[in-house]
């Protein structure tokens, strides 16, 4: 039989345990409520610019009428030889298997392309680490002007491949801090080597944030752009019915809402027969209108994964909680048998001491 002091020293252990788990839960029950805040606020816009480019779409001739190729470099589909993969992670841990879950599904994607060049581009501290270990760094990527180039503009040299998979970007720390400048920067990045024919595809694996029990991890392509409004969704995966129950129930008890938000309604623009009057040219609009789509892809999917990071770690704080609880109820009950059969030891012996005399 255990020491009843030890098990007692165990109990207040558990006890502490149990305090931080709870604070750490009503913490990311906050995150969670300003991160699905920034997530509703950023719908309407992308919606607006999504039906603005499919009313462009039907207004403006983006496929030559000769050759019936695209204009615009962003809708060009050519043989998928140079892939690059943009991994969403989270920086921290205390989150269950959010992170595991999404290098899996990025894993899985990577095998698919076997026979392929894959850049990764990881987002997050869990996705750099386990990418680091199982796949080389890229050279780093220098620019300098090209002597025989008029333009000024700078070319990128060539490097060799450290190998058919490599990492060719590293973002850590920005997710806490995380804004539309650096979607931008990043969605700038994407088609300037798109445009240049480095890369043939981009993808991004991500956990998709609907609700605290409507959310699916998914890998969505970015570029070529397939349809205007229409995700391109390759993978998707669903929450289990026992991870949907563990959510509802750590929301509930953290007063997080779980209503679904369905976006702006005002789906009309787009599809609406009124013949708009543009101040600049449809075709001109939609060019500089397609890179912003882009970012806003980016930006979204960002968001959503900030917002799944912290649902998933509230629901694990809860769990843990919970254990804690029945940990604490367990050990409670052992120390007072030890205490019981300390206390019976103790009469037998008084007992049988007295018989004796």
């Amino acid at each position: 039989m255990a020491n009843i002091l030890d098990i007692r020293r165990r109990i207040r252990s558990v006890i502490n345990t149990r305090q931080i788990t709870k604070a750490m839960k009503v913490v990311s029950a906050a995150k969670l409520r300003r991160a699905q805040d920034r997530t509703m606020a950023a719908r309407p816009y992308a919606q607006k610019l999504t039906n603005v480019l499919k009313s462009l779409v039907t207004r403006a001739e983006i496929y030559d009428p000769e050759t019936g190729e695209p204009k615009n470099p962003l809708l060009a589909h050519r043989p998928e030889k140079n892939v690059l993969l943009i991994v969403v992670t989270g920086d921290k841990g205390l989150a269950g298997a959010f992170s595991a879950n999404i290098t899996k599904a990025a894993s899985r994607f990577l095998e698919s392309k076997a026979g392929k060049n894959v850049d990764i581009e990881a987002i997050g501290r869990k996705g750099r680490d386990f990418f680091r270990r199982r796949y080389p760094v890229a050279p780093v990527q220098t620019r300098s002007l090209a002597e025989n180039d008029e333009s000024g503009e700078a070319e990128p040299e060539r490097h060799e491949r450290a190998g058919p998979i490599q990492t060719t970007g590293e973002h850590v720390g920005v997710l806490n801090k995380f804004g539309f400048a650096q979607a931008r920067t990043l969605a700038e990045s994407v088609i300037a080597r798109y445009e240049r024919e480095e890369i043939d595809s981009v993808y991004i694996v991500f956990n998709e944030f609907k609700s605290v029990i409507a959310q699916r991890l998914i890998v969505e392509q970015i570029l070529p752009i397939e349809q205007v409004g229409e995700p391109t969704v390759r993978f998707a995966e669903e929450m289990m019915e026992g991870e949907k129950k563990k959510a509802k129930e750590a929301a509930v008890s953290a007063g997080v809402g779980m209503r679904q938000h369905t976006g702006d309604e005002s789906g009309q623009f787009g599809t609406s027969q009124v013949d708009y009057i543009y101040e600049q040219p449809p075709e001109e609009l939609f060019r500089a209108l397609l890179p912003k789509y882009v970012a806003i892809q980016i930006f979204r999917a960002l968001l959503e994964s900030i917002a799944a990071e912290h649902a998933a770690r509230m629901t694990a704080m809860d769990s843990a909680t919970n254990n804690a609880t029945d940990m604490i109820d367990s050990l409670t009950l052992v120390m007072n048998r030890a205490r019981q059969a300390k206390i019976t030891k103790e009469i037998i012996e008084i007992v049988s001491g007295a018989a004796a005399m």
